[in-house]
């Protein structure tokens, strides 16, 4: 009896993830398989896959609009991650702060408002806010001498737009995870350091930012990712346009599957993606077992 309890308790653990394994497993591990195979093939969804080897692979090489999908992803990336590293890290350290006072818990909750939102509803509202239609946006930037609808219909400034959008909405994520990592920073640092006669910029740079260095990895590599993999908020602020300026991988592989009917094509564009992430969570798999072994 004590014999099929005890073996009861082994399993039960393992039960309770079951459901959760099975949907990763299928529609996560799954679906990268099916794309891995179906990169080498020629299909468009209606007929059956033909299979044509590295084809697919081969015509990236020289297919123009991959190229210059390839740079806006990279772009796209490197506009957003340094804004929202820093921007979220600040305003995160100002809440900390201030979080016994009232406007500091107001602050709290007002910033994280916009990570509620779904991607694609940020993305239709600043489209219609951008689009030149709302008086006041146009009286505003009427005084700087700007034309709002020309933001996104500019090849020059619509994936600076996305990128800057991609930041408002992500910021309050990031300073969530912030908070977090200085909370677990003990007083007693601070306190000793006061003592000491350290300053407040002293104690950022000598107490904050390296107790903090395991947080800003995870958080550089998660907006890494997210940078790399954006969609929703170019295809429902830009569709990709003008001129494929703000086209991405991401969106590039879409419109090859459900535009072109080039699925097999399409899951080529998206492998290419999936190895550059995959190369970035190792990277930072690697960085934060490092940094863990170091503390």
């Amino acid at each position: 009896m004590r014999n099929g309890t005890s073996k009861l308790k082994k399993i039960v653990p393992y039960l309770y993830i079951t459901p959760i394994s099975l949907i990763l497993f299928i529609f996560v591990i799954g679906s990268v398989v099916i794309s891995i195979a179906l990169g080498f093939t020629k299909y468009n969804i209606i007929v059956e896959p033909v299979f044509q080897g590295i084809e697919n692979y081969h015509r990236l090489m020289e297919d123009v609009k991959f190229v210059k999908a390839v740079k806006n992803t990279f772009k796209l990336a490197i506009m957003i991650v340094p804004f929202q590293v820093i921007i979220s890290l600040l305003v995160s350290i100002i809440i900390h702060a201030n979080r016994k006072r009232f406007l500091g818990k107001l602050a709290n909750m007002i910033v994280f408002i916009p990570v509620l939102c779904s991607n694609a509803v940020v993305g239709v509202v600043w489209r219609e806010l951008l689009n030149g239609k709302v008086p006041v946006v146009e009286w505003f930037f009427g005084l700087f001498g700007m034309d709002p609808a020309m933001f996104l219909g500019n090849a020059k400034t619509a994936l600076i737009v996305v990128a800057m959008v991609a930041v408002w909405k992500m910021v309050g994520y990031y300073v969530v995870i912030f908070s977090s990592g200085l909370l677990s920073i003990p007083e007693s640092c601070y306190e000793a350091a006061k003592v000491d006669g350290a300053g407040s910029t002293k104690r950022f740079l000598k107490i904050t930012l390296p107790l903090l260095k395991p947080t800003i990895i995870m958080v550089l590599f998660l907006s890494i990712a997210g940078g790399l993999q954006c969609f929703d908020l170019i295809f429902n602020l830009t569709g990709g346009g003008p001129n494929n300026a703000s086209t991405t991988l991401v969106v590039y592989a879409y419109q090859l599957c459900f535009s072109s009917g080039k699925a097999g094509y399409a899951m080529a564009v998206s492998n290419i993606l999936f190895i550059v992430v995959l190369v970035v969570a190792l990277w930072q798999r690697k960085l934060m077992s490092r940094q863990a072994s170091e503390i």
